[in-house]
């Protein structure tokens, strides 16, 4: 049995999703570019809806707004 897909990531399953480095999302955090995170004591984490939102922003913008073929 698959293990259930978690709800919150980690800035490195972020990066892997995004397929870039960690260094680069945390930047992107940093700059306020990123997706939204929060922090449990010292841990950046995501909402994973909120990064796949912000995926699809970023391709709206990308492609016009035209939806996905």
């Amino acid at each position: 049995m698959a293990s259930p897909v978690p709800e919150f990531l980690t800035t490195d399953e972020v990066a892997e999703l995004l397929r870039t480095s960690p260094e680069t999302v945390r930047y992107w955090r940093h700059v306020g570019k990123g997706p939204k995170t929060f922090k449990v004591g010292r841990k950046a984490l995501y909402v994973r809806e909120e990064v796949t939102e912000w995926i699809a922003d970023a391709r709206a913008k990308q492609t016009g707004g035209q939806g996905a073929a």
